[in-house]
């Protein structure tokens, strides 16, 4: 096993958005409650729940576990990500794993979904064009739809874990993860792949989430009365 593949898995293996103990996991605990609420209220109008989870995993339902096996009989939450990304997943009469770009225009085409679902995901598809059409996939599938993001203007920096790390400019990025290994990212020596990482790890501001979800409510996480996160809503 090499060096690198060993580091890979050690950053996995304590990854807090999988452990209940970590803060990580509380925050998003917490913000499950917005998400029962929509959840909630498709049930109520349906009898049923169809939710697309764009860029999401299995395991990130298990903030909602109680909430979810209460009413399994009645959901079925499709998971979408890019081909590479994609796994395969436990619990099937629950969950469809299925590839496709949530960034792109001919994503399930003619359909429509109950709530359409994204937690930490938009920063993460590319440029602003990329962003613009994931917020067009989002409300154009989604009778409802969250999204949640981390905010630009609060200090920490959470894929790479360190203070003001999105505040300095792009080479400077890119040639620090190529030295250090940083957040969930092993050291990397490729220049183009840490260009890569560095373009798909593009925090956004309120004001842009504004101008991407134009119409939805917006409101924010905070911690120590900082806006750590934004979050988009339509009912």
């Amino acid at each position: 096993m090499s060096t690198d593949k060993q580091t890979v898995e050690k950053i996995q293996a304590r990854n807090p958005y999988t452990d209940p103990t970590s803060l990580e996991f509380k925050f998003r605990a917490r913000r499950f409650a917005k998400v029962r609420e929509l959840i909630e209220d498709a049930l109520e109008e349906r009898g049923e729940a169809h939710i697309l989870d764009l860029g999401g995993t299995e395991g990130y339902w298990l903030i909602g576990e109680d909430f979810i096996n209460q009413h399994r009989g009645r959901l079925k939450i499709t998971l979408v990500n890019l081909a590479q990304e994609v796994k395969p997943v436990g619990d099937t009469a629950l969950f469809t794993s299925l590839a496709g770009d949530a960034a792109s225009p001919d994503l399930f085409p003619g359909e429509q979904f109950d709530l359409v679902h994204s937690n930490s995901v938009i920063e993460h598809v590319g440029d602003w064009s990329h962003m613009t059409q994931f917020a067009n996939n989002t409300k154009r599938l989604g009778k409802r739809y969250y999204m949640q993001t981390p905010n630009y203007w609060f200090p920490y920096e959470p894929h790479f874990r360190t203070l003001g790390f999105q505040f300095l400019p792009e080479s400077a990025r890119i040639a620090l993860i190529q030295r250090v290994a940083m957040g969930f990212f092993p050291r990397i020596e490729s220049y183009e792949k840490a260009r890569d990482i560095i373009k798909h790890h593009s925090i956004i501001s309120t004001r842009q989430v504004r101008q991407l979800f134009s119409g939805a409510e917006i409101t924010h996480e905070k911690f120590m009365g900082l806006n750590k996160s934004i979050i988009a809503i339509k009912r």
